[in-house]
């Protein structure tokens, strides 16, 4: 070992042997599938009566939606203004998103965030606690390139890209890529100096039932926003607004841990991505300066319950892939590197599951390599546009869970993290600043033999 690893090695280990190595990432949920639709499977413990609910949650899932009106009344209400008129457009095969590929290429699997900075008014201290944001007061709160017929669309998004070179101790070198984004063919003019705006591509939806079922006290038990114990680890809770409950309470789901539970994740989403209401989120992302209402509707809620909660039970119950080649001393390697490099400061390795509405979620043990705490991520990951209790640095920790797949799943090349940029797991590791700097000095110090190791457990999981 090229740098001074062994006694970290040595300690990590041995506190975390207990989790080392588990070939069920999901629990009894996981799955064996592999290849492109692995992360499509249902939850292998779910009943056959279960399975047939995961059936119906996926027709409404893969089905595409259509302006109103329309012969097919339990998917009409279309837009007018949206980005996708499917969920498994955003999430192909159940996957991750990816940036436009080219220039003119329609972003569908990425969207892109807009809002304005806060003043002191009512109004805006109430969108901050219901909200997180300012949504633009006329773009609203995403970027909608599309539209219904007669509807104006709200623009495109181009990527363009700048190279850095990150040089390793040993001379090998690695270019990245910095995202720099451009809103053009603005539909309803130009949005101002004030707009602050976020990319995001489509997460994987697998094991996110699970996530959902980790009691909040192992999650609250992880913050140390005041750093305590002097690691430079600082993670803490997303504070967010539960419609369902009318409260504050911690966010899960989405890049900066912005909603509280799948059903209202899908619901966003709905409203978001399609224009399309629900009981639960009842306006779609339309403003006033926008005249949607003088558009058909599909009625009101456009998403019924059922349907809603039919999503819902599907995004919950899609399963974790095993993990694969637990026995290649290469794996094995990287996973001790990985623990000591301080990589599990936030991907935590393993949870135990509490009771959930599921009882096939339920007391599972899990290994999502997550905290779903927000952490400082340093200034070349910011998009300085704060979201409730995350700041323009911090970003949610994502699982790891299912990485190996990514490839296959995606039927190409995969991209990482929230705006895509990394074309491969080491670049990702290369872009961690901030809580995560340290971290990432030490993956500089390694060797070409201890990062293969790396990417090799990676790629197991």
């Amino acid at each position: 070992m090229s740098f001074r690893l062994t006694g970290l090695l040595l300690g990590a280990v041995l506190a975390l042997s207990a989790q080392a190595n588990p070939a069920k990432p999901g629990g009894e949920t996981t799955t064996t599938k592999t290849g492109a639709n692995a992360f499509s499977m249902p939850a292998a413990n779910l009943s056959f009566d279960k399975r047939l609910d995961f059936s119906v949650g996926n027709s409404f899932f893969r089905n595409p939606w259509v302006a109103a009106p329309a012969t097919t009344d339990a998917r009409d209400g279309l837009g007018p203004l949206f980005n996708t008129n499917a969920c498994q457009s955003c999430h192909v095969k159940d996957g991750r998103g990816h940036p436009p590929a080219f220039d003119g290429d329609n972003a569908v699997s990425m969207l892109v965030r807009m809002s304005i900075p806060a003043d002191e008014s009512e109004q805006h201290r109430d969108y901050l606690r219901t909200l997180g944001v300012v949504p633009h007061p006329v773009y609203g709160g995403q970027l909608q390139d599309m539209a219904i017929p007669g509807a104006v669309p709200e623009g495109k998004v181009r990527i363009d890209y700048s190279t850095n070179t990150v040089r390793f101790h040993d001379g090998d070198r690695v270019e990245l890529r910095r995202p720099h984004l451009t809103i053009e063919q603005t539909g309803h003019g130009e949005p101002g100096k004030q707009l602050l705006t976020s990319a995001r591509i489509a997460p994987p939806m697998i094991g996110l039932g699970l996530l959902e079922a980790i009691p909040e006290s192992a999650l609250l038990a992880r913050e140390d926003p005041q750093d305590h114990n002097n690691d430079g680890i600082r993670g803490h809770a997303n504070r967010v607004w539960s419609n369902a409950q009318n409260a504050t309470v911690i966010g899960r789901f989405g890049w900066k841990a912005g909603q509280p539970s799948l059903r209202q994740q899908n619901a966003g989403a709905f409203a978001g991505d399609m224009g399309l209401t629900s009981n639960l989120v009842p306006a779609d992302d339309c403003t006033a300066a926008q005249a949607c209402a003088q558009y058909p509707d599909g009625g009101k809620p456009e998403v019924s319950d059922d349907i809603l909660d039919s999503v819902t039970f599907y995004s919950q119950h899609l399963a974790v892939p095993a993990r694969r080649n637990l026995d290649d001393p290469n794996v094995q390697a990287g996973e001790q590197l990985f623990l000591a490099l301080g990589c599990a400061s936030c991907h935590t390795p393993s949870y135990t599951t509490g009771e959930h509405a599921s009882p096939a979620l339920s007391h599972q043990t899990i290994y999502p390599y997550t905290d779903l705490l927000l952490h400082d991520m340093g200034e070349d990951l910011a998009d300085n546009r704060p979201e409730f209790a995350a700041s323009g640095r911090e970003w949610r920790t994502p699982p790891l869970w299912g990485l190996g797949y990514a490839d296959e799943v995606a039927g190409s090349p995969a991209r990482y993290l929230h705006d895509g940029r990394a074309r491969t797991p080491l670049e990702a590791v290369l872009w961690h600043g901030g809580e995560a700097e340290a971290a990432r000095n030490r993956v500089l110090a390694a060797s070409a033999e201890e990062r293969k190791q790396l990417i090799a457990f990676l790629e197991s999981l």
